[in-house]
């Protein structure tokens, strides 16, 4: 059940369901980013690395996390769209067959200056199935005010 911007508080927080990253992702990531370092593609090479194993790019973990932090909060046809990140960072390795979950935090909320629009700063995590936050930061969006839920 979507929500409207008025209704969502500075506090409110959810937790999504886990999904199992996999090697196809992983190869999938290195076809459209063209990112072959060896450290995603060459198992041999990634054992000898900190993590031991060949490990997802951090930009595709982050696309990741803002997929499944997409309907956090739920404002149905009152988002407008992304306006950026802040603050994120890469704070551990992530591998095929880990599970992740977003932890979503309303961090701040407030009107534009015509009062026709929102500004939503939600605090975002993605947490690993062994409970340590692998990512986080700050992603910015905007949603329509005074539009009924």
């Amino acid at each position: 059940m979507s929500v409207s911007f008025e209704e969502i508080k500075v506090g409110d927080s959810w937790r999504s369901t886990g999904r199992t990253l996999t090697e196809a992702e992983l190869t999938l990531a290195c076809m459209t980013s063209g990112d072959w370092h060896p450290i995603h593609a060459d198992a041999q090479y990634a054992k000898s690395s900190v993590g031991g194993a060949r490990i997802f790019q951090g930009t595709y973990c982050l696309h990741v996390a803002i997929a499944m932090a997409s309907h956090f909060p739920d404002l149905g046809p009152a988002v407008i769209g992304a306006l950026g990140f802040r603050e994120w960072k890469f704070l551990a390795p992530v591998v095929p067959g880990d599970t992740v979950h977003v932890e979503v935090e309303i961090h701040g909320k407030r009107l534009t200056s015509d009062g026709k629009r929102g500004v939503i700063e939600r605090r975002i995590r993605l947490v690993n199935h062994e409970d340590v936050t692998v990512q986080e930061g700050i992603a910015t969006m905007m949603a329509a005010a005074g539009v009924a839920s």
